[in-house]
């Protein structure tokens, strides 16, 4: 099964660090929620991808969004990941891929790797339904940032 746009989310948790879990379904259906799935820290384009959230941090603050990355890497690294570019958001560890499936973002193969969560972001409302949706089979594609923006100013 697949989340798109229009579906409803139910909330889940994940780990942010070992120990740690974030359990989103204190802010799906009372919050605007990012989710950006991501394949694997440390490399460039999600390094550039985070990096760019974290420099224009002020305009998804601003429109009230609560923001998550998530990738299969373990709780270990995202959390290393996340500090080492000094992150306002949690970076998540789906080492289990259930949320990965639950969205159906995973590549069957990617450069001999399986099951790595493709490059996806869902906006989801106050209300709990998807907004906006965007899944790459393309790892190298960066996300539409101003239409992430423009989905939670909606």
């Amino acid at each position: 099964m697949s989340i798109r746009t229009g579906d409803s989310v139910q909330g889940f948790s994940l780990p942010a660090r070992p120990g740690e879990m974030i359990d989103l379904a204190e802010c799906i259906g009372t919050e605007k929620v990012v989710l950006l799935f991501f394949p694997l820290s440390f490399s460039p384009v999600c390094t550039d991808e985070f990096c760019a959230i974290r420099d224009d941090w002020s305009a998804y603050a601003d429109l009230g969004a609560k923001v998550f990355g998530i990738s299969i890497d373990s709780p270990f690294v995202t959390a290393k990941f996340a500090e080492e570019l000094g992150l306002p958001f949690p970076l998540l560890s789906d080492m289990n891929r259930d949320v990965c499936r639950m969205f159906d973002v995973l590549h069957e193969d990617l450069f001999g790797m399986r099951d790595v969560a493709k490059r996806s972001v869902f906006v989801i409302d106050e209300g709990g339904s998807v907004v906006y949706e965007s899944v790459s089979d393309d790892p190298k594609v960066q996300v539409d940032f101003e239409a992430i923006r423009s989905a939670l100013g909606s």
